[in-house]
């Protein structure tokens, strides 16, 4: 699959667009001032102990109290605990990590109460970002995730993930890691480490054992509430997760990132940094790789496919509702289960793409056209599976009901990107917001296309907005001919002042309106 990075360095934010197959599947945005991102180490204060929610609120310089609840603990927070006390003594020797004596695991049903209790000072890893108007979500499960390992201070497990499925790579690849990890470190091995030799797996070592050698320098100097440790930022965190031999080009607005890009992946793909280049074009980046265009056509509550397909996405508090339509997508030499299974299909690859471009998260319901046939469920099911298999973030799927309800449950750790598209209308002069005009273009085309490469209509007649007329006039080679340069057939445009700016129509060579 061929895959590329866009990368907008502002003086305030990074803006990130992964592309795939030259689609726009995720956008992230990477704010200067953000202090608060998943990965980041803290040292924090207890403010306050619920037992009853058998959880407590940690002071970690936020506005809000961070929440810790007890399953987020993990088993080896007595030795955290232990580690941390030593280290904040003010002993001036460094704590020889390799002996230190580790701690019972605590009980999987015990009591917060029993481990922590207020003004106690711990070391916490945020796991969620602030959301809305909660504080971040911790867990002092410390971990440090590389290339192809993730590290794990206190433990001395090694595991290897499930999608690695041959039995001897998992047995080599334990016997490796396990002959070059240090004592009560335990080691997670991640996909990407399939097939790879000793020297690319202790180089990945080497570097996240140097970041918790940051954290037990840092932690004897500090006083809660206070950052020990950053993650690394969005940009290095994509391309360490992502980067493989499908990614053919990183594309960087800006020279000194670009630098810093390729050095980041001279530590662990030398033979990857001829991909990272810099854009120096006089169109804005997002511009010129078409990826604003993609955003105004992917955002919003109605998504249209081009097929004529389109999504109704609501979101409330408790959860995302996607309402599925087929539009004018009508094949009249097939069934209506035919035709509903078709649509079906094609709008769960949409849903999948937009889970991942927006990143929502929590519960997302999903109302499917109805089907008949418990086959044709299945299809649409497994289809679901295969498409959300691209999706990095945790998530599980449930059967279509018996009302064509799809159910999704999907790990949210960031808040949700919502990307405004709408602009003020020029004919009520703001009193309401109206879609702005190169999306109703977009929407026009795809009609037009629909209705020439599907219907084979001929002598098409467009009838618009006078304000919508002159922009698809302007220029030497205006909209209008762009259409007949592609789709070889003249669209025939006309401006009524009857008509309210979103307003258009279509008639035949007969001057009979086409009913779309």
């Amino acid at each position: 699959m061929d895959k590329e990075l866009i990368i907008d360095s502002r003086s305030s934010e990074v803006e990130i667009a992964l592309l795939e197959e030259g689609q726009l599947v995720e956008i992230h945005k990477d704010k200067n001032s953000n202090n608060y991102s998943v990965g980041d180490i803290y040292l924090g204060r207890v403010r306050k102990i619920m037992p009853g929610l058998n959880a407590a609120f940690v002071d970690v310089g936020y506005e809000r109290d961070a929440f810790l609840h007890y399953l987020d603990l993990g088993a080896q927070i007595r030795s955290l605990d232990k580690y941390t006390k030593q280290s904040l003594s003010g002993r001036k020797d460094k704590i020889d990590f390799s002996s230190f004596e580790l701690e019972k695991d605590i009980e999987k049903t015990g009591k917060i109460t029993e481990v922590l209790k207020p003004n106690q000072q711990v070391l916490v890893q945020v796991a969620k970002e602030p959301i809305s108007s909660k504080g971040p979500r911790i867990s002092t499960e410390i971990s440090f995730a590389g290339r192809y390992i993730v590290l794990l201070p206190f433990s001395n497990k090694i595991s290897v993930s499930q999608k690695i499925k041959s039995s001897d790579e998992r047995k080599r690849l334990k016997r490796l890691i396990n002959s070059i990890k240090p004592q009560n470190f335990g080691v997670i091995i991640r996909t990407v480490a399939e097939g790879k030799k000793v020297a690319e797996l202790h180089s990945d070592l080497s570097q996240l054992l140097e970041r918790w050698d940051q954290v037990s320098g840092k932690l004897t100097k500090a006083k809660a509430p206070v950052k020990v440790v950053s993650e690394l930022d969005r940009t290095s965190t994509i391309l360490r997760d992502l980067l493989s031999e499908s990614f053919n080009h990183v594309h960087v607005s800006d020279s000194d990132l670009a630098s810093e890009i390729k050095t980041f992946i001279g530590g662990f793909a030398p033979d990857k940094i001829n991909i990272v280049k810099e854009y120096k074009g006089a169109k804005p980046i997002f511009e010129q790789f078409g990826v604003d265009k993609q955003i105004k056509n992917s955002f919003g509550k109605i998504v249209t496919i081009k097929s004529g397909i389109y999504l109704i996405i609501e979101h409330t508090e408790a959860l995302h509702v996607i309402d599925v339509n087929s539009g004018h997508r009508v094949n009249k030499e097939k069934s209506q289960e035919e035709n509903a299974l078709s649509v079906n299909l094609e709008a769960a690859a949409e849903i999948a793409r937009q889970l991942r471009l927006r990143d929502m998260g929590g519960i997302i319901v999903i109302d499917f056209i109805d089907m008949a046939q418990a086959q044709n469920r299945r299809k649409l099911y497994q289809h679901m599976k295969d498409e959300m298999a691209k999706d990095r973030a945790k998530h599980t799927i449930l059967p279509p009901t018996k009302f064509g309800l799809v159910q999704i449950t999907r790990q949210r750790v960031r808040p949700e990107m919502n990307i405004s598209i709408l602009e003020q209308c020029p004919v009520c002069a703001g009193t309401g917001e109206i879609k702005p005009s190169s999306l109703l273009v977009d929407e026009i085309y795809n009609k037009i296309s629909y209705l020439i490469q599907e219907q084979n209509e001929r002598g098409l007649t467009l009838s618009v907005h006078p304000y919508v007329y002159a922009y698809l006039k302007k220029g030497f080679i205006s909209q209008q001919k762009k259409w007949f340069f592609e789709f070889k057939r003249w669209i025939k445009v006309k401006e009524s002042t009857a008509f309210h700016f979103l307003e258009y129509r279509f008639c035949n060579k007969s001057g009979e309106e086409i009913k779309l």
